[in-house]
């Protein structure tokens, strides 16, 4: 059996002398305690030793991969002319490498990496010719290249440009920002008109920086900057400006902050195309759905491409709003609908009331970008799938626009039809030859026929009811005792004559509130005779006998 030995100086083969050492490794160890022990069991047969420290780091570079490069290619060619035996390796992958291009069986288990281990411990006899420091030097200095070469290549910071790069255009804008309402606010006092007149910066400082005072806008040809309306504007406002007048040492310092905004400016748009073609490269289907500025700002608050993909659409949808939705939870009231994506052009061109659907539905699709771009395997950007879903996109915007609803198609490659429903509605129209006219003459006919008399009514009315009882009134008399006075009789005939007074009136008062209804009640007191005595009969027979009685 032959052993591939890796060292940082070049690939050494080695011959198992004993094999059944293989099989029982748990007391190996004891056997490579010595030089002498150790090369009793293996013997190297071949070593195939690296020219520079550039070489090592390509060996070592497909190694870590999994693949054959040419000089193992060249060590294992000169060995397998000898022998044909099988192959002990430690990286399992590189032996199915080894295997497909030799056809040799290589072999890498447990038992395996026990005995590589214990090589190595005895790597400095066993490899003749080789010193201890020139041994430690190589490794160390390939150490530090595959080190720097991992760095660079390695996923996780193929995008920090693009993280950087977003930092510094956010910074820069806000500069510009206070630049140029510093330089708005200085140049305002000598020629306050101009503000007003030019509202985009870029061109507001470029004509400070041709101009300088007011007084030589008039003499400035300003048509390379400006169009013709605008220019005239300026130099009619020049000659009726209100502003003061100012040095030309104040001039100068602000033509020098007018330099410093267009150097910013300017240094902003190659950021910028930098920035865009590096998001084009990492990131080319969230380029496509998002824009550059969206999907750049996403990856730098996840902190890379991949953390990003690995994130679900629900946190990709709020990214960037934390804040507001804690709160929201906290004050248990409705969390918010997006984060960072909110300035997507997508978003942006839908209306308030479907933004939240577009939103989630973005979130979604850039959640596959997103592992698409950070774990494919396509070495040159693809951007059919970004395409797709931002096809798809618009059109469920535009159906949301138009208010249809989408009919749930039996696959998912089937169309789905779309029809709109149309009401119906029936005009009923007024029929003039369907209505009824009443002549005058049936009109008081019917009045003189219908209309009853009122005597009828009180008589049929007398009739129906029966007699009403008139309630009996007590009279309360105080009788004081005969050894009164002559003085106290004339009083209590006094009080008796006072309420005969009163009944008479009330009798009066009834008369005249029932009215017509008088003659019923006078037939109602003559009919009953006989034994029973009406109430006022009654009323008079107890008087009678009270004053009998006094």
């Amino acid at each position: 059996m032959l052993v591939l030995f890796e060292t940082a100086a070049g690939y050494a083969i080695f011959k198992l002398l004993d094999e059944k050492k293989l099989s029982k490794t748990e007391n190996l160890y004891l056997d490579f305690e010595s030089p002498e022990s150790a090369s009793s069991i293996v013997k190297l047969k071949h070593f195939e030793k690296f020219s520079d420290t550039t070489q090592a780091l390509a060996a070592t570079a497909a190694a870590v991969d999994g693949k054959l490069n040419k000089i193992l290619k060249k060590a294992l060619k000169k060995v397998f002319k000898e022998t044909q035996d099988q192959l002990l390796i430690a990286d399992a992958k590189l032996g199915n490498a080894i295997k497909e291009k030799f056809s040799v069986s290589c072999i890498s288990n447990n038992n395996v990496q026990e005995l590589l281990r214990c090589i190595r411990s005895q790597a400095e006899s066993l490899l003749s010719g080789l010193p201890q420091k020139e041994m430690a030097a190589m490794a160390l200095g390939l150490a530090h290249s595959l080190s720097r070469y991992k760095l660079k290549f390695s996923p996780d910071k193929v995008d920090l440009m693009i993280v950087q790069a977003i930092n510094l255009l956010d910074e820069l804008d806000k500069e510009l920002n206070n630049y140029i309402m510093r330089c708005r606010e200085w140049y305002g006092w000598h020629f306050p008109e101009l503000g007003k007149i030019l509202t985009d910066n870029i061109s507001f400082v470029k004509v400070i920086k041709l101009i300088g005072t007011r007084d030589n806008a008039g003499s400035t040809d300003l048509s390379d900057i400006l169009p013709e309306d605008i220019e005239e504007k300026i130099k009619e406002a020049a000659e009726l400006s209100m502003g003061t007048e100012i040095s030309e040492d104040d001039i100068l310092n602000i033509q020098k902050l007018c330099d410093q905004v267009l150097e910013i400016s300017n240094y902003r748009g190659q950021l910028y195309e930098y920035l865009k073609s590096r998001m084009m490269a990492i990131a080319p289907n969230v380029t496509v759905l998002l824009g550059e500025l969206v999907g750049a700002r996403l990856i730098s608050h996840a902190g890379s491409l991949l953390n990003l993909a690995k994130q679900p659409a629900s946190t990709v949808q709020i990214l960037g709003a934390e804040k507001a939705l804690f709160r929201a939870l906290k004050a248990h009231k409705d969390t918010p609908k997006y984060g960072l994506i909110y300035s997507s052009s997508l978003i942006a061109s839908a209306s308030v009331r479907n933004k939240g659907k577009i939103s989630r539905s973005l979130a979604a699709k850039t959640s596959l970008a997103c592992r698409v771009d950070a774990l494919g395997d396509s070495a040159e950007p693809n951007t059919e799938l970004g395409i797709g879903h931002r096809a798809k996109l618009e059109s469920r915007l535009r159906m949301l626009e138009e208010g249809n609803l989408r009919k749930i198609s039996g696959t998912a490659k089937a169309k789905a039809k779309f029809e709109k429903y149309h009401v119906k509605r029936e005009v009923l129209s007024y029929q003039t030859g369907d209505d009824i006219f009443l002549q005058p003459g049936d009109k008081r006919k019917y009045e003189e026929d219908v209309k009853p008399k009122i005597e009828e009514i009180s008589v049929e009315e007398g009739a129906e009811s029966p007699p009403k009882k008139k309630k009996k009134i007590k009279q309360e008399i105080k009788v004081e005792p005969a050894d009164d006075d002559e003085a106290g009789g004339a009083d209590v005939s006094m009080e008796a004559g006072d309420e005969q007074q009163k009944r008479s009136k009330k009798k009066k008062k009834k008369d005249k509130s029932f009215g017509n209804e008088g003659e019923l009640e006078q037939q109602l007191e003559e009919e009953p005779a006989g034994a029973e005595a009406s109430p006022e009969k009654k009323k008079k027979k107890k008087k009678k006998s009270h004053s009998d009685e006094m």
